[in-house]
């Protein structure tokens, strides 16, 4: 592989003449002679042997030519200024990549809101952001796969604070069978009939939570999945309220009239892996969490 006859000054003297107007304006902005800078363009184009500045009045104006060169080596600078900048990060302590575990239960919105404040605060810091299902965050923490989590119970172990609440309405579609019958129903009634029940991610120790232990259950490893299907009038199930508010309110959904456990709740926590020596871009993005979730608590109706 060569090595480049131009380097980044030149590109940035070139950048700088386009952008001020002229060479002594160029001169100025970046503290150079004008002749060095003078010395500079003509350097560059005889390296590369076409002309890249054309006269236009009391202005310099880019050629077709130089215009398209310049608009690459443009991208070529930003790199290098984001290089610069990460560099800069990791020599303060910054982690170059963060790798989270976030239960699927937490609210897209929450989840959105923190994710945005750390982009706006985090530049430098790649995100790995894996979803998981009950126990797959608990798997995450154990095998080293996630310096922060959000997860559905605190892995033994661990320490997590309460992020918020969730609660899970037992629904299906307005035209099942479960609402023809009429009246309270009571377990019985629902083990008769197709139950949709959200698979756990995790491998260590799976957990089985939600099934009611119908005859039929159909297992789903997405959340949307299971909200399609009983939409569909396919089955019914627990499904997290805050997911199926608009089919709550549009009535394509409907409560099951249960004589107890219509409602459940579940909780989810925010744990870090090693509190002790946890990253600042790890430590920012917990917090952008606890914010984001305390937000949601305050707009969801009680």
């Amino acid at each position: 592989m060569g090595q480049p006859r131009t380097t980044l000054e030149q590109w940035q003297v070139l950048q700088a003449i386009v952008e001020e107007g002229g060479f002594a304006q160029a001169a100025e902005r970046l503290h150079r002679s004008q002749s060095s800078v003078s010395y500079m363009m003509a350097r560059l184009r005889e390296q590369l042997g076409v002309d890249l500045l054309r006269p236009e009045g009391r202005r310099m104006r880019l050629t077709a030519e130089g215009a398209v060169l310049l608009r690459e080596a443009a991208e070529l600078l930003r790199n290098a200024e984001k290089l610069e900048r990460r560099a800069g990060s990791l020599r303060r302590g910054w982690e170059p990549e963060l790798k989270v575990a976030m239960d699927s239960l937490l609210p897209s919105e929450v989840m959105l809101a923190a994710c945005g404040d750390f982009a706006g605060h985090c530049q430098d810091t790649r995100l790995q952001l894996h979803e998981v299902v009950m126990s797959g965050a608990d798997d995450a923490l154990y095998q080293g796969d996630a310096a922060l989590a959000v997860a559905g119970r605190v892995p033994q172990g661990f320490l997590g604070d309460w992020l918020l609440d969730a609660e899970f309405v037992a629904c299906a579609a307005p035209g099942h069978r479960l609402h023809a019958l009429g009246g309270e129903l009571d377990g019985a009634q629902l083990r008769g009939e197709v139950q949709v029940v959200l698979r756990d991610s995790g491998i260590r120790q799976p957990r089985d939570e939600g099934w009611l232990g119908a005859n039929q259950r159909w297992t789903v490893t997405q959340p949307e999945t299971g909200i399609a299907m009983v939409e569909a009038g396919l089955a019914f199930g627990w499904l997290a309220r805050h997911r199926i508010a608009r089919q709550l309110l549009d009535g394509s959904l409907k409560p099951l009239p249960l004589k107890s456990g219509a409602v459940r709740k579940a909780s989810l926590y925010l744990v870090l892996a090693e509190p002790s020596s946890a990253g600042p871009a790890c430590l920012y993005l917990a917090d952008a969490l606890r914010r984001a979730a305390e937000d949601w608590r305050r707009g969801e109706p009680q």
